[in-house]
């Protein structure tokens, strides 16, 4: 009966019946009861190494737990174990990485060192030692994410030091900043460390706050004031809602983030400081005192105060390396700030930008793993004080009846409004836009509940106020919304905007709705994309655009040259020798010829390349590989008449007219190939067909020169980054910088054919506007408005593209370091940050 009982008990088979009923014994039994090895081993706990790191890595996760227990459970393991080869190294190296790659546990790793410098004093040695050396690292490659991170460690450390810490540091990277910002009123590079400092000193006061320093940082403030509230020349670049009248009042006021964080924390200096996001893990009040009842001795020498260390010494090198990227005025854009009720920090609260910001580098650095960094982000509320935000999935609704001293930020909201600044920072976010895209999905499968309506709230908006937002801006819109209901069902109520299907469709909202059907249909099939939509949208997605395979239009005998249009196709779709191909065309030729063609290259152009999209018309590798087949003929023909050439681009869109997404995708194909140029596809868009500036409302339009245009400055970047490329021969160097000059100037000649084209509608000087318009009228206001934001994104990209590779930005071609000199070098990502997604 004992036996039975014991193995119920222990998770064994519950017997219906006689209790004495015995089943046969077998090795499991022998190995229960007699405590064999092999169970033992089983359930041995892990060695002390493997559970500091692990209680690292999921340090302040738990939030059932008290995160300066958490943290004097590790610190004491760590000391008990410290002469252990293995946890020294382990301790230290997760300790720092965690403070590179998982921002929101920096004041729990402090708090970690803190505690365990109380046990022994060589931990917090060893680990402030390495961090001077990562520091300095960061310091001399002008990694600056990596520097704030750092500095923001080291100022959660502040109580450990015997001088004073990061204040000379901070001074020195302000001088350094000054120095720039002399040089250059365009500087970047000085705001950027001015903004370094002031996310530094929050954590500084926090984390060590005594009188002194605080004056110590007031005069700081003092003086960081003269850069941080400069506006930068670069700002109204940047401005994501540049379209707003001087009579009108912006959506969203949108600081620059480095003036926005100066005046958040002149504030919090003049309400004393309290800081009250940021998490105090460490508590010298808690400090761990021997069980037997002994005096509260810590670090093993009889003092009862932790030991004091030496700041390591850091050099800030002159001049300052401006590091491998490129650096831009950064505005804090928001979707639910200021607003009645307050869902997230209101831009006056020093919580708005320091939240924001260890959301973003979290993005940012965790771009390799979307899953864990969206289970980071519908987490964060663990990683802040207690009491910063409302329960998760709390309905908005309810926040209304939040009591004036109980928090109202959602921290749904927080997330979601962090992400959106990403995907709408101009002019371009870190990473692709599709990483973005891809945050905003996992997270939603998360927690659905919590996440959906945050973003209905958003997508309202943002189409809201689609009219005022930077062109550029919208049609990132387009491409996330788009994205997100093909991963959804395409569900949305479509409902809301049926009052604006009545709108011209040069308005910009109703422009915006057509662009995103026809995204949903090139993610989806035109069908499935009608059944999810009321009724008065059917017009907008006819049923001509569920015919998949377009229709060949020279099988109707209405169409010119329609006879020789089937022979070609006859012929090419059995391979014929390209002697009877050419035969065909040339009676084409004669045709044109006498029907006064000024070029008959063009009519027999047409004929050739829709043979070829009607061969491929199955899927995208069909047609490119009839393309690839007939590949020297297009080449021979676009050398020969330039306007053959826009031919071929007309003939692919005509043939998927039905289909826009598909055409873009053959004639960036075609780019690649060399058989159209960039030339080519910008004078065709903008000129050819034009259509006295509608086409500029044509999502269709903005997609095929962003690509070609994306094309061309990656282009660029890649030349620059191999003249800069040390591991090359200096003469293949050479050979690459006296080509530079020719592929820039092939880029800013494109840039200024945008221009050209883009500037005459926007002041309505274009010849067709002009003959077509006498009076002026809204369609004309319509037109000309969209030449405005046209103009104003093209602007912009080239001046973007000048300040990377630009004569400014590239110094003079150096020789490769002596071997002793030479370090291995880094090479920045291209990122294709200006491509739609």
């Amino acid at each position: 009966m004992a036996e039975v009982d014991h193995r119920r008990q222990s998770g064994g088979h519950r017997h219906s019946g006689n209790f004495n009923h015995k089943r046969k014994r077998g090795r499991e039994d022998d190995d229960f009861e007699h405590g064999h090895p092999r169970h033992r081993q089983r359930h041995q706990e892990p060695p002390p190494g493997t559970r500091i790191r692990r209680s690292l890595l999921e340090i302040a996760e738990d939030p059932l737990r008290l995160p300066h227990e958490v943290a004097q459970h590790v610190a004491k393991l760590t000391a008990d174990n410290y002469e252990d080869e293995y946890v020294r190294d382990t301790f230290s190296t997760v300790a720092l990485k965690l403070v590179v790659e998982q921002p929101f546990k920096i004041p729990y790793v402090a708090g970690v060192v803190l505690y365990a410098n109380e046990h022994n004093a060589d931990i917090a040695k060893d680990v402030v030692a390495k961090a001077g050396v990562h520091l300095q690292e960061q310091i001399d490659a002008g990694n600056w994410r990596d520097l704030k991170l750092m500095l923001r460690f080291f100022a959660c450390l502040s109580q450990l030091y015997e001088t004073d810490g990061i204040l000379p540091i901070l001074d020195e990277l302000f001088n350094r900043a000054v120095d720039l910002q002399t040089a250059s009123p365009e500087d970047t590079v000085g705001p950027e460390l001015v903004k370094i400092i002031l996310f530094t000193i929050p954590y500084l006061l926090a984390f060590g706050g005594d009188s002194s320093l605080r004056d110590a940082v007031s005069e700081l403030l003092a003086k960081t004031d003269i850069v941080a509230s400069a506006p930068n020349p670069l700002e109204p670049l940047v401005d994501p809602y540049p379209e707003v009248g001087s009579d009108e009042e912006k959506p969203m006021a949108c600081a620059s983030t480095i003036s926005l964080l100066q005046r958040q924390l002149t504030d919090e200096a003049a309400n004393g400081w309290p800081l009250k996001c940021i998490p105090r893990v460490y508590d010298p009040s808690l400090r761990t005192t021997a069980a037997s009842g002994e005096s509260a001795a810590v670090n093993g020498n009889g003092s009862t105060e932790p030991a004091k260390h030496m700041f390591p010494s850091i050099n800030i090198p002159t001049p300052i390396n401006p590091g491998p990227n490129p650096l831009f005025p950064e505005i804090y854009f928001s979707l639910y700030a200021d607003q009645e009720i307050q869902s997230v920090p209101p831009t006056t609260s020093i919580e708005a930008c320091l939240i924001r910001d260890v959301i973003l580098d979290t993005i940012n650095i965790l771009d390799f793993n979307r899953n864990a960094t969206a289970r980071f982000l519908n987490e964060i509320d663990c990683f802040w004080a207690p009491d910063t935000f409302v329960k998760r999935a709390t309905a908005f609704d309810k926040l209304r009846d939040a009591s004036p001293d109980k928090p109202t930020w959602k921290p749904e909201d927080v997330t979601i409004d962090a992400i959106f600044s990403q995907i709408f920072q101009l002019p371009m976010p870190e990473h692709r836009l599709v990483y973005y895209h891809s945050l905003i999905t996992e997270s939603c499968k998360i927690s659905p509940g919590a996440i959906a309506p945050s973003l209905g709230r958003a997508i309202r908006f943002l189409f809201r106020n689609v009219d005022f937002m930077d062109m550029e801006l919208a049609y990132r819109f387009m491409d996330w919304f788009a994205h997100h209901l093909s991963n959804f069902e395409f569900r949305w109520k479509w409902a809301e905007w049926i009052p604006e299907l009545g709108l011209s469709d040069l308005h910009p909202k109703k422009a915006f709705i057509i662009g995103i059907l026809e995204k949903e249909i090139q993610l989806s099939f035109a069908k499935r994309v009608r059944d999810t939509l009321p009724t008065e949208y059917h017009a907008l997605v006819p049923q001509s655009k569920e015919n998949e395979v377009p229709n060949y239009k020279y099988n109707s005998d209405v169409t010119p040259y329609a006879e020789a249009g089937r022979e070609v196709l006859h012929l090419l779709k059995k391979k014929a020798p390209e002697t009877d191909i050419q035969a065909a065309l040339n009676a084409v030729h004669e045709q044109a010829r006498g029907h006064g063609v000024t070029d008959p290259l063009v009519p027999s152009t047409d004929i050739y390349m829709t043979a070829i999209l009607s061969i491929g018309s199955k899927s995208l590798s069909h047609v490119l590989s009839t393309i690839d087949r007939c590949k020297e003929r297009l080449l021979a023909v676009g050398s020969q008449s330039e306007m053959a050439r826009r031919q071929i681009i007309s003939s692919v869109v005509e043939f998927w007219a039905e289909h826009p997404g598909t055409a873009v995708n053959i004639v960036d194909k075609l780019l690649n190939y060399t058989i159209v140029t960039p030339m080519s596809v910008i004078q065709w868009a903008l000129q050819d067909h034009i259509d006295r500036g509608r086409a500029l409302a044509n999502s269709q339009i903005y997609e095929l020169i962003s690509i070609t245009m994306f094309k061309v400055t990656n282009r660029v970047r890649q030349v620059v980054r191999e003249r800069n490329n040390m591991a090359l021969p200096f003469e293949q160097r050479q050979q690459i910088d006296e080509a530079l000059p020719r592929e820039r100037q092939g880029m800013r000649d494109l840039f200024a054919a945008i221009e050209d084209a883009v500037a005459g509608i926007a002041a309505g000087a274009q010849d067709e506007m002009i003959e077509r318009y006498d009076n002026g009228s809204s369609e004309e206001n319509a037109i000309k408005t969209w030449g405005q934001r046209w103009a104003r994104v093209w602007r912009r990209k080239a001046a973007v593209e000048e300040a990377v590779v630009g004569e400014s930005a590239i110094g003079a071609l150096e020789a490769a370091p002596t071997p002793e000199e030479s370090a291995p070098m880094v090479e920045p990502e291209i990122d294709d940050m200006d491509q739609v997604a």
